[in-house]
């Protein structure tokens, strides 16, 4: 009988399908380009269940309106082949189904009925905590984790998973406690230090933060990109704070943006970063232009709330026309999304979509009701928190473009206990105290910068 790498049984195939399927495991727990290699693999196994149902899914994480698409031809594979399977593979090939037809509720309880029987099956876990993660239900993601804690003690990955799901529920010491677990295991496990990365940022320890990835940053070989730039897109955020705008913009230019231009994460990153930067006062020069260039086929896409958001901003500040083609999209899509995702759509993404392009038009008044509206409910799109702040620091600048000085030093010094040395930050409330008449305040604040 067959297995893969972690155990779990799998129906006959030859060696290179084995293959296949443990790179494909393997690669979505580590983030590795391997992952890729099971689209081969199913090609030349039609027959095999688990290999297209994993090669479907591969096409269903890439986060586009094609995905569905290309993901069909496998998915009606592995179901012609799953009278054959096993129980296990019947299953992901079901779960796989609810996924494809939008159906996500059925597809997260099947996930929890696959590692509530096999826990090993640690793909699934990622995957529910991936669909769980767009939802914005971090609960989901350390339940489903622990459901599986006690099979997998030996598995680094369970730990990284186990601390990033800790570390959304904002359980930093039990999130730091779980990386550093993960990372005495295998100290190649990038999701683990993404989540100490995290860990690190909420706590506002920004210099231990970057000297924990320049630290580690020799360990991502062989990722695919969404984690080498993320992982990379964290160490910029920290230098932004520091101050170090060059290196952050040398980020920007040699990891961050350029390695895979036409994938969504890699996309959104590129904006929030440059976003982050202008936010800074930092001048980005022709940069807009460049990825605007990739994000025009964006133009209808709503395949995920916290992905369109990002892109219609990005347009915006290309100056291009398909950002308004993508407001209407995002119009439809709040009155015609199915009822499990019509409030994220319809109370979040729309307002805070008029709101961010309300900004980049230079819309200020508008912007704070409009994203004054999705604020408080902002996790219902999915996205981490440390992501999601880049809406807060939006309005923020509203709120300062707009004279509400009040407001912006009750916001700033909220802003301050995470971030307690932060050059932008202590910049902006040292220019909002001088205009409350508070100069020595003014003074504390930019004190407290060291460049």
């Amino acid at each position: 009988m067959q297995q893969d790498y972690l155990g779990n049984v799998i129906s006959d195939c030859d060696a290179p399908t084995m293959r296949g399927i443990d790179d494909f495991v393997a690669g979505f727990l580590s983030y590795e380009t391997r992952i890729a290699n099971i689209i081969a693999a199913a090609d030349n196994a039609p027959d095999h269940c688990l290999a297209n149902t994993y090669a479907a899914m591969i096409w269903m994480l890439l986060e586009a309106p094609n995905g569905p698409k290309n993901a069909a031809h496998y998915a009606a594979c592995a179901q012609k082949a799953s009278p054959h399977a096993t129980p296990r593979e019947q299953m992901n090939t079901q779960m796989l189904l609810c996924w494809l037809h939008g159906d996500i509720e059925a597809a997260l309880k099947l996930g929890d009925e696959i590692v509530g029987a096999f826990p090993r099956d640690l793909a699934v876990v990622k995957l529910h905590q991936y669909l769980s993660f767009n939802r914005g239900d971090a609960p989901a993601m350390l339940r489903v984790v622990h459901k599986v804690s006690t099979d997998n003690q030996d598995v680094a990955h369970l730990h990284g998973m186990k601390a990033f799901a800790y570390e959304q529920c904002h359980l930093l010491d039990a999130a730091q406690k779980s990386a550093e677990r993960a990372l005495a295991i295998q100290s190649k496990e990038p999701w683990a230090q993404h989540a100490l990365a995290h860990v690190f940022l909420t706590r506002g320890q920004v210099d231990h933060g970057a000297h924990f990835l320049e630290g580690v940053q020799n360990t991502w070989t062989g990722l695919n990109s969404f984690m080498l730039t993320h992982n990379y897109w964290h160490l910029a955020v920290f230098y932004l704070s520091q101050g170090k705008n060059d290196a952050v913009l040398a980020l920007y230019d040699q990891q961050c943006w350029g390695v895979e231009k036409d994938y969504s994460q890699d996309q959104i990153g590129a904006v929030s970063l440059l976003a982050r930067l202008e936010l800074a006062g930092v001048d980005v020069g022709d940069r807009w232009g460049d990825i605007g260039q990739y994000l025009r086929t964006r133009s209808e896409d709503t395949t995920l709330p916290f992905l369109t958001m990002q892109y219609l901003y990005g347009l915006a500040r290309a100056g291009l026309g398909e950002a308004r083609t993508l407001m209407a999209s995002v119009e439809e899509r709040a009155k015609s999304a199915p009822v499990y995702e019509r409030a994220a759509w319809h109370d979040v993404a729309l307002p805070a979509c008029q709101g961010l392009l309300s900004y980049a038009c230079g819309d200020y008044e508008p912007a704070i009701d409009q994203l004054g509206q999705a604020l408080p409910r902002m996790m219902e799109v999915g996205g981490s928190h440390a992501q999601r702040d880049l809406f807060e620091q939006i309005m923020l600048d509203c709120v300062i473009k707009t004279g509400r000085l009040v407001t912006a030093q009750q916001m700033l010094e909220i802003r301050r206990g995470f971030d307690p040395k932060g050059v932008p930050l202590n910049t902006a409330l040292g220019q909002v105290y001088q205009d409350l008449g508070l100069p020595d305040e003014a003074a504390q604040a930019r004190a407290r910068i060291c460049v």
